[in-house]
């Protein structure tokens, strides 16, 4: 089922091809239908050569079949698709061999030792690193004679992630990356992501942690019910759609009814000693001065900033009561 004729397809990919010089990946009208029901509808986005492109949403927005259709692992039902120059439904084959892929669902043969997989993976690509410095760099050196069936859920994850990085990909697409890594382990994974980009891969970044996609991408793609519902860097997204900040500080004199008059503050409430001021913009600089003008220095004040979970929440709610 498509909803457009093979020639207008042919046409369509072709232009998206010409013009993505300068993108490893371009998307223009993806769309993919199981059984009548548009998991993806439509969407269009591209992702520059060299950057970090998150793709967050909820469960069933969509997120893993568009990177699944962007690997040729998905047959696409409409529109042009265009990775590093090549279309992956039509050339899959001559894709294969310069992009990487860590599933958000992979599995081994459970007698497999670490090493012989990275091994067996390095062997099959004609541009493959060296899988030994990957198995330092994953943490994965005490592991690497272990067979995968005894490997902990984070250390299968780092594996299948080393395993995406063995063919020194151009593109390399990450499906939830670091769940069952702990706290540390994910610092850990997001600097060798930055150093990954650093050598000149470009990054798709697929997550449910918000922290994550924060950190890490110069760009998001916010899915919601098959489509793009945002799209923008995580601080342009949070001044959109969360541009709201909190300041705390304490004062045991009189009320400060002035606050109320500062730039950028919405609200003032006192509870004992306590202050919390809401407002939008710089408020920590605007609330800071008023004090120091008015001869207070709290020695507690602080500022609380919108989060991108904040802003995700407010533009899924939005397409929510859109629909």
């Amino acid at each position: 089922m498509t909803d457009e004729s093979p020639a207008q397809a042919t046409a369509n990919q072709a232009n998206l091809e010409r013009a993505a010089a300068d993108r490893a990946v371009a998307v223009d009208g993806l769309t993919k239908i199981y059984d009548r029901v548009r998991a993806v509808d439509g969407v269009s986005f591209d992702v520059r050569a060299g950057e970090i492109f998150g793709i967050i949403g909820s469960n069933g927005s969509g997120k893993t079949t568009t990177v699944e259709c962007l690997q040729g692992l998905r047959r696409r039902d409409g529109g042009a698709v265009s990775v590093l120059g090549l279309d992956p439904g039509a050339q899959r084959d001559a894709l294969r061999h310069r992009i990487g892929s860590q599933l958000q669902e992979s599995a081994l043969p459970e007698r497999l030792k670490v090493w012989e997989a990275l091994d067996l993976f390095a062997a099959l690509s004609p541009r493959a690193r060296d899988w030994r410095r990957l198995v330092e760099e994953w943490g994965l050196h005490e592991k690497r004679q272990a067979a995968f069936s005894d490997l902990s859920g984070g250390q299968r994850q780092r594996l299948f992630v080393a395993l995406a990085l063995v063919n020194d990909p151009e593109v390399v697409f990450l499906d939830e990356m670091t769940t069952g890594l702990d706290p540390s382990a994910r610092h850990a994974a997001w600097d060798l992501v930055r150093q990954v980009r650093e050598r000149g891969t470009t990054v798709v970044l697929v997550t449910h942690f918000m922290d994550e996609a924060e950190a890490l991408c110069d760009r998001i793609a916010v899915f919601e019910s098959g489509t793009i519902a945002a799209i923008d860097s995580p601080a342009a997204l949070v001044a959109r759609f969360a541009d709201q900040s909190i300041v705390h500080f304490s004062h045991d004199g009189d009320d400060l009814p002035w606050l109320d008059g500062c730039p950028g503050v919405q609200s003032v409430a006192r509870h004992g000693t306590r202050y919390t001021v809401t407002g939008e913009g710089p408020l920590l600089a605007y609330v800071g001065a008023a004090l120091v003008a008015h001869g207070i220095a709290p020695l507690d004040l602080r500022g609380e900033r919108a989060t991108l979970e904040e802003a995700f929440l407010r533009i899924t709610a939005k397409k929510a009561g859109a629909a």
